[in-house]
């Protein structure tokens, strides 16, 4: 018999473990096929929710929120390259000059959750933005991408030149931060468990298969 679990990914489009975590999972998620499936959902966070339009350099970003200087800054970009090449996501850590602000972006990653194409619009995200340098901030991209997941660029367009689904994002990334949720990926399955982190898939794995033969009918 098939487990069904149902998996919040609380994540944000600019931040490479997310990226680095959504591919292990869905590597775990391969690995216990068919004894377990999944539901995912994609759930908003802005590591940056105050980025000023056009952004700003990273290097220089990282400097005044971490503290870290270009050298860690450099040697923690080609660690998460790396990490990245394991799970077969590709960092092009050139193209990523500055970082931008992501809430346009988790505005149209809700609307296509209600319309069945998030998970394809999600992965479509983190590849413009980490793979080939674009802004998840510019709304000519989004549109672009919105139609290579299958949406609707006429409906796309006409969310992005309005306020819809603003509440609705604030209120989930509310939610999640009233939770505990303070740094991303934060996998959570069936509401109650906890995964931390851009996890190897082993561990994904083990964790997953814990949880389901708890959640499996006797």
């Amino acid at each position: 018999m098939t487990t069904l679990l149902k998996i919040d990914f609380v994540s944000d489009v600019s931040c490479p473990w997310c990226a680095i975590g959504l591919n292990s999972l869905e590597q775990a998620l391969r690995r216990l096929t068919p004894d377990v499936t999944a539901e995912l959902h994609f759930q908003p966070f802005e590591l940056n929710p105050q980025m000023p339009p056009g952004g700003q350099d990273i290097t220089e970003h990282l400097s005044e929120k971490y503290g870290a200087t270009p050298e860690q800054a450099e040697r923690n970009r080609e660690a998460i390259r790396l990490r990245g090449e394991a799970v077969g996501f590709t960092f092009d850590m050139a193209a990523r000059g500055r970082i931008y602000n992501t809430f346009d972006a988790h505005r149209l990653l809700h609307w296509a959750e209600l319309e069945g194409w998030q998970t394809e619009l999600k992965k479509l995200l983190f590849k413009a933005y980490f793979t080939d340098g674009e802004s998840p901030e510019s709304h000519e991209v989004l549109l672009r991408l919105a139609g290579e997941a299958g949406l609707d660029t006429a409906r796309a367009q006409a969310i992005l030149a309005s306020d819809e689904y603003a509440e609705a994002t604030r209120e989930r990334e509310q939610f999640y931060l009233n939770a505990g949720i303070h740094s991303v990926p934060a996998v959570i399955i069936n509401q109650r468990h906890l995964i931390s982190g851009g996890q190897p898939a082993e561990v994904f794995e083990q964790a997953l298969r814990q949880i389901a033969a708890e959640a499996a009918p006797a």
